[in-house]
């Protein structure tokens, strides 16, 4: 089970890039982006889900930290990534498409909106654990192939 888990966790980091990439364009163009914003939302929570409970039951996460402790896990970078970094980026970034959904759905309010979800966006790409990250690094699509 927490395999299929870790790889619907990877699979849906897809369909919030591609979502958030198209709520931005639509922003951008000054097109209503309610049904797509609406889509980035919901497969942004559903992945924060998803990982917070494979931060508390899995391998990485919680249990970095009570293995070696708080201190040490802090000093390798690896440990660091996984046990604090990417659950923190993470929830962020959700938080602010969050608030950035909500801004547009209430008041149309699209640049407030698309400024939220463009800083959403860095912080994902840069939390992401792409497979070129050394000793982080993940697949690009796992469980294929």
């Amino acid at each position: 089970m927490a395999t299929g888990l870790l790889h619907l966790h990877n699979l849906l980091r897809w369909v919030i890039l591609i979502t958030l990439f198209l709520s931005i364009y639509k922003l951008w163009s000054k097109q209503n982006a309610l049904g797509v914003s609406k889509i980035l939302l919901i497969s942004a929570h559903t992945t924060l889900i998803l990982g917070l409970y494979q931060y508390i039951t899995g391998a990485v996460g919680l249990q970095l930290i009570k293995a070696a402790g708080m201190g040490a896990a802090m000093k390798d970078a690896a440990t660091r990534f996984w046990a604090v970094e990417h659950i923190f980026s993470m929830v962020l970034a959700i938080s602010l498409i969050t608030i950035g959904h909500v801004k547009y759905k209430k008041s149309n309010q699209s640049g407030a909106t698309m400024v939220l979800y463009i800083i959403a966006l860095l912080i994902i790409l840069s939390a992401i654990p792409w497979p070129f990250r050394a000793g982080i690094g993940r697949p690009w699509f796992p469980g294929v192939g």
